[in-house]
């Protein structure tokens, strides 16, 4: 269900017109939300899943590069989304979602790099500046939302 989420709000996200000051092909990262949900409630395993959903996702409506491009920042952010809230949510869900914005912004400029050549270390401040804002969007969205959906969740499955 969290995969299918993540599909959705990416989907959702497509569709959103540029947002004046953001670097091309930026995002605000909903579909990261239902990451962060995995490796908080299920774990890395299943965050790193829902990373490669998206990834494959990404492929089928956008192309390869696309899915390169996700894959590579999905599984860097996944995987370091699961070891902060392994240690126990030292920086809180703002954190969180700053670390994983950051993460997922480098694992995809590590693939442009690979891909383009070093010109494209010249996008990294913008990306920088871009994964602040939104990831503390995203870690306090979901900060808001966990104790609703843990209410739920006991309340349907007790």
């Amino acid at each position: 269900m969290l995969s299918a989420l993540a599909m959705v709000l990416s989907a959702l996200e497509g569709l959103i017109p540029p947002i004046p000051g953001m670097p091309p092909g930026s995002k605000l990262g909903l579909s990261n939300l239902a990451t962060m949900y995995a490796a908080f409630s299920l774990g890395p395993v299943p965050a790193l899943a829902v990373a490669v959903a998206k990834g494959l996702f990404a492929g089928i409506i956008r192309g390869v590069v696309a899915m390169g491009m996700s894959l590579c920042g999905g599984l860097l952010s996944a995987a370091v989304m699961s070891l902060l809230l392994k240690a126990g949510k030292p920086f809180g869900w703002v954190g969180i979602g700053i670390a994983g914005a950051l993460c997922h912004n480098g694992g995809q400029l590590m693939l442009a790099y690979l891909i383009t050549g070093p010109a494209v270390v010249g996008y990294a401040p913008f990306l920088v500046l871009f994964a602040l804002p939104t990831g503390a969007l995203t870690g306090l969205t979901l900060g808001i939302i966990t104790p609703r959906l843990a209410k739920l969740e006991d309340r349907f499955f007790l």
